[in-house]
């Protein structure tokens, strides 16, 4: 599939050019997917850009950019591409073994800070984990919302730990994150003030349905929920409501449709609702909590 030649073309001719081509493929956002490669290969920010619209990309330059383009025409999401994805506010560092962090996963953080700041607790000294990791994401933005809090990421990939740690420590987190290669809660030891997760939860017959740039990029293992998508949460929710203090949250992702059946296995496990799920920008509801009660 051919991304077009660049060569000898000036910044702004390269950048439309991609746009062109990437629009003609069907690339819902094509302008900007073309805007971010450019800028990656010139090292610019969008003002950069502007004001040198008119240097000419040099041999290098254009190669570089035609096989960034190669490599988007082909299904690879510019995450991918450019090896890095920013989440709530923080840039992250991706891997093989991770997910590319999503905008809607946002709405778990949302969630998860809105309850703790209900209950008064989030300027404590908080412990928090985060089951299944995988890049950090989530752990990292709570904890850059909770200057006390120390957080425990665990995932059962070493690969994805490397890859949160890196992340903790670019942004400045490291010394108050822990991560620990278990199955879920499996290794975490006291009591948690606060547990979030977004676990697989795309049914297994469904995977094959789902867009190139996830299927052919996330890893399988961070998808596919079993046969009915709700493999994850009959593990991980009584794992974590056995380690919640009294009082303690549970924040988790929810695919569409399945917020019912996550609350209704989380208070089988001994958690109340006082909140509704949380919805993402498209109306679905996205993150759904659970309280442990004192007994």
């Amino acid at each position: 599939m051919s991304a077009g030649n660049t060569a000898g073309q000036t910044i702004e001719t390269a950048r439309r050019t991609l746009t062109t081509r990437f629009k003609a493929d069907a690339i819902d956002s094509a302008e900007l997917d073309a805007r971010l490669l450019a800028g990656a290969v010139l090292g610019l920010d969008l003002t950069g850009m502007v004001t040198a619209a008119n240097r000419r990309l040099t041999a290098d330059e254009s190669a570089r950019l035609d096989q960034f383009a190669r490599r988007r025409l082909a299904g690879e999401p510019v995450a991918r591409i450019l090896g890095h994805k920013e989440f709530w506010g923080l840039s992250l560092q991706l891997s093989p073994a991770t997910l590319v962090p999503r905008p809607d996963t946002e709405a778990v953080v949302e969630l998860a800070l809105e309850m703790l700041r209900a209950g008064g607790s989030a300027n404590r000294s908080l412990r928090v984990a985060d089951l299944g990791t995988g890049s950090g994401a989530i752990l990292l933005a709570l904890l850059s919302e909770l200057p006390a809090a120390h957080g425990f990421g665990t995932d059962i990939s070493a690969a994805a730990l490397q890859t949160a740690a890196a992340n903790a420590a670019g942004a400045g987190l490291a010394g108050r994150a822990t991560f620990i290669a278990c199955d879920y809660a499996t290794g975490l030891t006291g009591l948690f003030d606060l547990i979030v997760s977004n676990p697989p939860y795309i049914r297994s017959v469904d995977i094959g349905g789902l867009a190139a740039e996830v299927r052919d990029h996330d890893p399988l293992a961070a998808l596919d929920g079993g046969a009915d998508g709700l493999d994850a949460y009959r593990a991980l929710i009584p794992q974590a409501a056995s380690i919640l203090a009294p009082g303690a949250v549970l924040v988790v992702e929810a695919g569409q449709g399945q917020s019912g059946d996550i609350e209704a296995l989380m208070t089988a496990a001994g958690l109340t609702h006082e909140t509704a799920p949380k919805a993402d920008l498209a109306g679905i509801p996205r993150a759904v909590a659970g309280r442990k009660l004192p007994p």
